[in-house]
């Protein structure tokens, strides 16, 4: 897989290399100066992907930073390059029938120029989306049947925030606030808090302790916990005072009514660790009769199919980071029911969070980060 991925880097430079440079008329200097770009470009990315297994920290997160936001900045020329050739193709199309020589000569000139200038305004506009602090979204969810007790009870989520190379301490320090800001009964963090280990991110994801709610903070695995050593992650989550979920559940009672918060590991967990396997129907199992609502969390929407058979009311999902930026947005719907936003699946509701940091290149284009703000009401 890791083989695959770095061969395909070489050839996604060489494309947008051939399609572009030949058309911006640079001169044999200028293309000289884009094919080393190109060149540069093609080397640091991957030892962006590798850092993480060098010795110096500093010096590993110095070429991370660089390297995934070269990577980001490819992906935006990548793209456009690719909507170019697309325009290209149609415009030789048309020139069967209509004489446009002269007016494609100059598209071919102009768009191979406006191809990364695009992209490095995208990049930067991303670049500022990705960094600034997730903002906080609103979302009243219905629920068939909700107990009066339970109307207007808010849940807080967080997800998807992955601390390391480029995301510290003062990142995860600023969501703690505007989480505990919320004033909230319960905070349910969905998984993919961490890419590391705990020797290297214990002091970054420490701020997670102050988190604060009414009846508690509540955790769930995802699968980048499973890369980064899982069973150290679940040790220093609960010693940071999380109560993490493994495939059970709890009943908070609240003003009266009985709620029941249940938790999954991530949908791949069984091929890290089969006693870890997801079980939805395990996590529901002893579920006193009468509760008033029934949440499930669980890091993928796709869980939500076995939810859906258990018989969970509403479950709270990450991983998908809305897309995060293009062209990553068109692949998610071939993996996950749902992309981000609140959904039904038969007899289940899923809200999938965009998440409150991201993964990779510091770049969101069209997914904005977010920590949500739920709360239950009583459907109509």
């Amino acid at each position: 897989m890791i083989f695959r991925l770095f061969s395909l880097i070489p050839l996604l430079h060489l494309y947008v290399g051939l399609r572009l440079l030949p058309d911006m008329g640079l001169g044999t200097q200028g293309l000289v100066a884009g094919a080393l770009a190109l060149a540069v470009s093609t080397a640091i990315i991957p030892m962006a992907m590798m850092s993480r297994g060098m010795p110096d920290r500093r010096r590993a997160d110095r070429i991370a930073w660089a390297g995934f936001v070269v990577m980001g900045l490819l992906s935006s020329v990548l793209v456009l390059t690719v909507a170019r050739d697309v325009a290209l193709m149609a415009a030789w199309i048309a020139s069967w029938f209509v004489d446009i020589e002269p007016a494609l000569q100059s598209f071919r000139a102009w768009s191979a120029t406006a191809v990364p200038t695009l992209a490095a305004v995208l990049s930067f506009m991303g670049f500022f989306s990705a960094r600034r602090r997730a903002v906080v979204r609103l979302v009243d969810i219905p629920i068939a049947g909700l107990p009066e007790a339970l109307n207007g009870f808010t849940i807080v989520q967080i997800t998807d925030v992955h601390v390391g190379p480029t995301i510290k301490q003062g990142y995860m320090q600023a969501i703690v606030e505007a989480a505990n800001g919320l004033d909230a009964d319960l905070i349910a963090i969905t998984g993919d808090m961490v890419d590391g280990r705990v020797q290297e991110l214990g002091p970054d994801v420490a701020p997670l302790a102050k988190l604060r709610a009414r009846h508690g903070v509540y955790c769930v695995t995802g699968n980048h916990e499973y890369y980064s050593g899982v069973h150290g992650w679940i040790a220093e989550f609960r010693r940071l005072g999380l109560h993490v979920l493994m495939n059970e559940h709890v009943v908070i009672e609240h003003a009266g009514a009985s709620m029941v918060v249940a938790g999954v590991t991530d949908f791949h967990a069984g091929n890290f660790d089969p006693s870890q396997t997801s079980d939805p129907e395990a996590a529901m199992a002893g579920v006193p009769p009468g509760a008033g609502m029934t949440l499930l969390l669980a890091h993928q929407p796709r869980s939500a199919f076995a939810a859906e058979k258990a018989g969970f009311q509403l479950q709270l999902s990450g991983h998908t980071h809305g897309g995060q930026f293009a062209p990553w947005m068109f692949f998610v719907k071939l993996q996950q029911p749902f992309t981000a936003g609140l959904h039904r699946l038969g007899g289940i509701q899923v809200y999938v969070s965009r998440g409150a940091g991201y993964w990779g290149p510091p770049l969101r284009v069209g997914a904005p980060s977010e920590i949500s703000r739920l709360r239950l009401v009583r459907a109509r």
